[in-house]
């Protein structure tokens, strides 16, 4: 009786330990809820540095808002259809065609307008520089954007319009999987001339715009981002005629495996246009902007 009691113990704390090694081994081998995201679209209006997996092709929506000039009522509603592709591991382009709404009344410098056009036609070249892996905690990207515009974005009256948007995007993961950071640096050449002029203008904005994006849930990530922008005459950077600071919160949300929503808001907390010493710069920019991405993977 005395030996059996040992015995009955020590089938019992085997018998604990191989219930704590089955479940040990469980728990590895459970998937990770918070899986690998891509990062392109967590920031907003900034971008992340992955392209997407070879072979991937996806259509997107996207719908881009701007509000607010000095007076009167100002809002411009665009809307893109997009068709992406990544060919190869280094390498994704976009398709996009543009339309345009505008509701403009009552704002200095810029005639009423109440339509919805066709605007034009734009993509966006990536290549992938750096991939953020294991072997390199950054993600380094460069994309070319050249655009065709035929309605001026800002005022919508007719227009000849070319620019290229040249953007250096970096980015990492602080905590693997759940905090991400990104940094944008920005460079838009624009030619352009309204139908009812003679000569050509020769604008350009360069900018710098930065986000983190926290993952609360697995399908959900939640941020904010921050762009500073300067608009010049001509394509240097001597004649400066305004500047703009933006802040903003962004939103991700993960729908299927498959397809994706991603939101953001900015408003201008700062600013100036040359020449005018009010708050501000509401001549180059808007006051507020807001952005919708709805992409499906096929």
């Amino acid at each position: 009786m005395m030996l059996a009691i040992p015995l009955i113990t020590l089938l019992a704390l085997k018998g604990g330990s191989a219930r704590a090694e089955e479940q040990t081994s469980e728990a590895a081998a459970a998937p990770d809820a918070f899986h690998e995201l891509e990062s392109k679209y967590l920031f907003g209006f900034t971008t992340g540095s992955d392209i997407g997996e070879e072979g991937e092709r996806s259509v997107e929506f996207e719908t881009t808002a701007t509000f607010g000039k000095r007076s009167g009522s100002y809002r411009t509603i665009e809307q893109e259809f997009e068709l992406e592709g990544v060919p190869t591991q280094f390498f994704s382009y976009e398709l996009s065609a543009h339309v345009i709404n505008h509701s403009i009344k009552g704002i200095e410098g810029i005639d009423n307008v109440d339509r919805t056009q066709f605007s034009g036609f734009s993509t966006t070249l990536s290549y992938l520089i750096i991939g953020r892996g294991p072997g390199s905690p950054i993600g380094l990207t460069f994309t070319v954007a050249p655009e065709w515009a035929r309605i001026d974005g800002t005022s919508g009256v007719r227009t000849r319009d070319f620019s290229t948007a040249f953007r250096l995007i970096a980015d990492t993961e602080i905590i693997p999987n759940r905090l991400y950071a990104a940094v944008n640096a920005l460079y838009q050449p624009e030619i352009a001339k309204p139908s009812s002029d003679l000569a050509w203008s020769r604008t350009a904005t360069a900018g710098v715009t930065g986000g983190l994006a926290y993952r609360v849930a697995p399908p959900v990530t939640v941020g904010g981002e921050v762009e500073y922008y300067r608009a010049y005459e001509g394509f240097g950077f001597k004649s400066l005629d305004g500047h703009a600071l933006y802040v903003g919160p962004t939103l991700y949300i993960q729908l299927t495996t498959k397809s994706h929503l991603a939101l953001a808001f900015s408003s201008q907390v700062t600013g100036h246009a040359a020449g005018d010493n009010r708050s501000l710069d509401l001549v180059n920019f808007e006051r507020h902007r807001a952005n919708a991405k709805l992409e499906f993977e096929f």
